[in-house]
């Protein structure tokens, strides 16, 4: 499925596959441990590596407006409102400035919590 935005020179169409690309980019550079994918079959959740981090985002669109849920694993001991709050803030401000579409809402799901074994 891809975005279409219509110009005054002809139509773009972007692929939701790259949309989801850019959320979960900006998304890793928060401090997260990583973005989840979920099997609602097993209810098992799983850390994805950095080139499936779009697996993790859901994009929606809603009157020309892009709603973005990501879903994430926090590391044990971290604030999990201010990683929120910065995540939020971060994807919105990257992919409002890579589409040029503006982002209504950003949703967090903290799938999982990770201690830290070194």
């Amino acid at each position: 499925m891809a975005l279409k935005i219509n110009t005054q020179y002809g139509g773009i169409n972007i692929d939701n596959g790259v949309i989801s690309r850019i959320a979960g980019l900006a998304a890793h550079d928060c401090c997260i441990v990583g973005m989840s994918s979920r099997n609602v079959k097993d209810e098992v959740t799983k850390l994805l590596k950095i080139e499936n981090l779009k697996d993790g985002v859901v994009l929606k669109t809603k009157n020309d407006m892009l709603i973005i849920d990501l879903h994430i694993i926090v590391a044990y001991g971290t604030n999990i409102i201010a990683i929120a709050q910065t995540l939020i803030s971060n994807v919105k401000y990257h992919v409002e400035h890579a589409v040029g579409l503006k982002v209504e809402q950003v949703n967090v799901f903290v799938d999982g919590v990770r201690i830290s074994i070194e």
